[in-house]
């Protein structure tokens, strides 16, 4: 809760300080542009003084300074047109095939200066225009720069949690480890001193179950070497075990191919995610009655299989969060199952689990797709 608290204002400080940046390159470029506009208007005043002045020499006038004047002016674009709408004088610009149509645009801009019978347009400087562009490049840096610094919050509040779960399992599988050790021990014993026992080879199943869980929880963390294994072994499996502990009620079928579909994979682990999701399904069913179905499917280089339910479905807002770490609408539970299941079948198998269909009152459709 403290950590998720610390990213929730880490975010807001970053937002904050990213719209005080960016109000504040948007103000200082503001008086600057305004500054530099009026500059640049003073100088188009005098550039249309020192056309004046030309205009009104003669040949004993000293004009000189005046072509310093006009000479001087090597950034701001400027036309000359005169009152029959020809074209006197331009400078500072670069396409001149469309200049014509570059003075309409700048009388109807409204920067222009009469002088005599001629009238100077001008348009911004280079300079001023990339001024004006530059405080919404500053806006994308921070912004970018925002996003960067979230993600890189966010992926390092996922990797702590990561730690954190790998760490539980695997402390977990310790913990359990001695006590299963045992059991084994005492099992062994009771076969000995009562081998007719009908009970106890169903104890032996029971405790066997329970190293089997402590093994796969010693592998979260791990990569574990995927090895070819009979997908339909596993669906069987996975029913043979859901139907020993699960009411009459509730009818548990696989669908299998008649071929058998081998699959490189990690057997163990991949049966835990079908038993999870049986098991959930199970946990949505009203009044504990229901059918689950599980179907595999081949499809050219791909193999799909689908955990059909008719438990309570999934509401639509909450469908985009069932493999969020916690995220659970049982009244117990920590909400883990789908989240490592999800980390099982895509980062360990390097398949997809998604769900299918969902419909409140009818059911859910999980599906997973692994390569073969």
């Amino acid at each position: 809760m403290q950590w998720t608290d610390r990213i929730r204002q880490v975010k807001i400080i970053l937002v904050v300080a990213a719209v005080v940046i960016a109000v504040a390159s948007l103000l200082v470029s503001h008086f600057l542009v305004r500054d530099l506009s009026k500059e640049e208007r003073h100088r188009m005043e005098v550039w249309a003084q020192a056309l004046h002045a030309l205009n009104e020499a003669d040949e004993n006038t000293d004009v000189s300074l005046v072509l310093n004047v006009m000479e001087g002016n090597n950034t701001i674009p400027v036309i000359v047109v005169n009152d029959e709408g020809g074209i006197d004088d331009f400078r500072n610009i670069e396409d001149t095939t469309s200049i014509e149509g570059y003075a309409r645009r700048m009388i109807q801009a409204g920067d222009t200066i009469r002088v005599d019978r001629q009238l100077v347009c001008y348009d911004e400087s280079i300079m001023l225009k990339r001024l004006q562009a530059w405080p919404y490049v500053q806006l994308g840096i921070v912004l970018i720069f925002v996003v960067v610094a979230i993600f890189a919050l966010l992926s390092s509040k996922r990797a702590e949690q990561n730690k954190v779960w790998v760490g539980l399992s695997k402390e977990t599988a310790h913990q359990l480890g001695t006590p299963v050790s045992s059991l084994m021990a005492w099992v062994e014993m009771l076969k000995e001193q009562y081998p007719d026992d009908d009970l106890l080879p169903e104890m032996d199943k029971d405790v066997k179950r329970l190293q089997l869980i402590a093994d796969r929880f010693s592998k979260i963390g791990s990569l574990p070497e995927p090895v070819e294994s009979s997908m339909n072994d596993v669906l069987k499996h996975v029913v043979d075990y859901m139907d020993r502990r699960t009411s009459q009620r509730v009818v548990i079928e696989a669908h299998l191919p008649v071929n058998d579909v081998v699959v490189k994979m990690n057997a163990s682990l991949f049966e835990w995610v079908i038993e999870n999701l049986c098991k959930n399904a199970v946990d949505a069913m009203e009044n504990g009655e229901g059918r689950i179905d599980l179907w595999l499917l081949e499809e050219d280089d791909t193999v799909g299989i689908e955990v059909v339910d008719t438990g309570k479905g999934i509401k639509k807002k909450d469908i985009g969060s069932v493999f969020t770490p916690g995220f659970t609408t049982k009244k117990r539970g920590w909400g883990l199952g789908l989240s490592l299941a999800r980390r099982i079948v895509e980062e360990y198998h390097k398949g997809r689990i998604f769900v299918k269909q969902s419909e409140v009152g009818k059911g859910t459709t999980f599906r997973i797709e692994i390569k073969k």
